[in-house]
């Protein structure tokens, strides 16, 4: 995959992540010629380190979600995240809630979409779509994600994906581009649980179809870039499906990652996560498993 180097912005830089669920080389574009700024998320310095966070249990998902992103800005980097427990109905949110790009986490949408429209014609998915679908959840391919958005429809996906979901703060890229669809940690928690359930409308033999390729994510990118921070290296001890995202550079040097995914052998907990930091891509990525790691210290929930 070829990583894009991006424009500064004319408005106030955007983000506020942390997420769910596997990744992306593509680099956003950042020209947002009169779009209003959806969060602000700079920062600087090196990645956190655990200090007062206690560890995670679902009985202390609010205690967490003040000191994580508190104890993360300390130490230089801006993170926000959600956490979904399926069994108990909580939910965990910290950091800044506005929507930010999520680069390849929108693979998901697409990926949701395309199998949709399949089980619609009942035409079914052809050898080379199942390839393409499979490189694109489980290694963050980006050319089978572009050639399902462009029959798709492109924006149009992002519109049906939020209308059958009930996604209140995502929406379709100002370009046209899906690796700029804007969408927050909250959102994306709320997908992965509507997908689990089935009350996203994707029957649950298809929407099996995401999960297990997510559970097959590679440990490297088609471009050879690395997959296992955030949660599959933080929550090491535990079953996980993820989708990750990343991209450089967002008002200039500054370093989005995000994981995002479905944790535990009965799927109980969820997990949206993202940082932003003008920091070296493995810096980057330490941050998020830092912070997974000071949440989870037993590599379990």
């Amino acid at each position: 995959m070829r990583r894009r180097r991006s424009r500064s912005l004319s408005t106030v830089a955007v983000l506020s992540a942390i997420l769910l669920v596997a990744a992306s080389s593509v680099e956003l574009h950042t020209r947002w010629a009169n779009q209003p700024a959806r969060v602000t998320l700079l920062a600087a310095g090196p990645a956190p380190h655990p200090r007062t966070a206690q560890p995670a249990t679902s009985a202390n998902f609010d205690e967490l979600a003040r000191e994580v992103p508190r104890d993360a800005k300390r130490d230089g980097a801006d993170v926000t995240f959600s956490i979904l427990d399926r069994s108990t109905g909580r939910v965990a949110s910290g950091g800044d809630p506005v929507a930010f790009p999520i680069a390849s986490v929108s693979k998901l949408f697409i990926a949701d979409d395309v199998l949709k429209q399949t089980s619609m014609t009942g035409a079914g998915l052809s050898r080379e779509d199942q390839r393409g679908l499979e490189a694109m959840l489980r290694s963050s391919a980006d050319v089978p994600a572009t050639e399902f958005w462009v029959r798709g429809g492109g924006n149009a996906i992002i519109d049906r994906i939020v209308t059958r979901y009930g996604l209140r703060s995502t929406t379709a890229p100002y370009n046209g581009d899906w690796w700029n669809t804007l969408s927050t940690t909250a959102d994306l928690v709320r997908y992965y649980d509507m997908l689990l359930d089935g009350t996203g409308g994707l029957p649950p033999d298809l929407a099996d179809i995401i999960i297990s390729n997510l559970a097959a994510s590679t440990p490297l990118g088609v471009d050879g870039y690395p997959q296992r921070f955030g949660i599959p290296d933080g929550l090491f001890a535990e079953p996980v499906a993820v989708k990750q995202g990343w991209m450089c550079c967002w008002n200039g040097p500054n370093q989005l990652h995000m994981s995002t995914g479905v944790i535990g052998s009965d799927r109980r907990y969820v997990i949206a996560i993202g940082s932003m930091q003008p920091v070296d891509e493995a810096t980057a990525r330490e941050t998020l498993t830092r912070v997974i790691k000071t949440m989870f210290p037993s590599g379990r929930i």
